[in-house]
């Protein structure tokens, strides 16, 4: 993996999923270009992370925006010559039930969460050498497929998109020479959940605990290894046997 450059978004704390995928591409030898954005978690109850580290640079990128997934596309290969995986973890979280759901937020989510992987896709498509092995990119539904989310519409119907898309997707991308799949992690402990809200799920878990930012990187270490390759197009529920009812 060592000559194998690897784009991870959604960076911005070390409790995420994307910081847990980030590293662990690093430690297997992948060139790692990072960015999150933290104005993000600024608005939402767990707050920014002041001491985020890690061993590779991290960037700040508002894929909100129309022209960021193309621009952050060319500067990670302007940076290390190609792009071989893009792990897409960066999601806009809300929590706006029916009655107060408005169009500016499904606006911001439908931008965040299901136009800037298009974009991302597409740009990808452009760049890629599919001469190149090890071809991947990876995006992250959630459980609105199973079970519904009717507290955080916005989120819940722009993920639901992402599901949907995943074989068409996936197809298109194929031709370029990377192999496309969505994943359903469930329920991951990355300090959203207040510790009532943590207690109430964890007897849904058949091993008596919430999955992990761990777990969720095992996974996608398998999708982007070589012994990967042949998993295409589909939608991944890695949830640990998490029961709804």
């Amino acid at each position: 993996m060592d000559e194998r450059v690897a784009l991870v978004t959604g960076v911005s704390r070390r409790q995420g999923i994307a910081h847990a995928v980030a590293t662990r591409l690093w430690d297997q030898g992948f060139t790692v270009f990072a960015t999150g954005w933290s104005p993000h978690d600024d608005e939402q109850p767990w707050g920014r992370d002041p001491d985020l580290a890690a061993p590779f640079p991290l960037h700040q990128h508002d894929l909100e925006s129309p022209d960021a997934p193309a621009a952050l596309l060319d500067q990670v290969v302007a940076a290390h010559g190609a792009i071989d995986v893009v792990v897409a973890v960066h999601a806009r979280s809300s929590h706006h039930d029916l009655l107060h759901t408005e169009a500016d937020e499904l606006d911001r989510c439908w931008a965040a969460n299901v136009r800037s992987i298009v974009l991302l896709a597409r740009r990808f498509a452009e760049l890629h050498d599919p001469v190149r092995p090890g071809g991947r990119m990876i995006w992250f539904t959630s459980g609105q497929h199973l079970g519904p989310m009717a507290g955080e519409l916005p989120y819940a119907i722009t993920k639901g998109a992402l599901q949907q898309m995943t074989v068409s997707l996936a197809d298109a991308l194929i031709d370029h020479g990377i192999a496309a799949n969505c994943i359903n992690p469930g329920p991951v402990d990355t300090g959203w959940a207040t510790p009532e809200v943590r207690d109430a799920v964890v007897g849904r878990f058949p091993a008596g605990r919430w999955g992990t930012p761990a777990d969720v990187a095992n996974l996608v270490s398998f999708l982007v290894s070589d012994e990967g390759a042949w998993m295409v197009g589909q939608v991944l529920d890695s949830e640990g046997g998490f029961r709804r009812s």
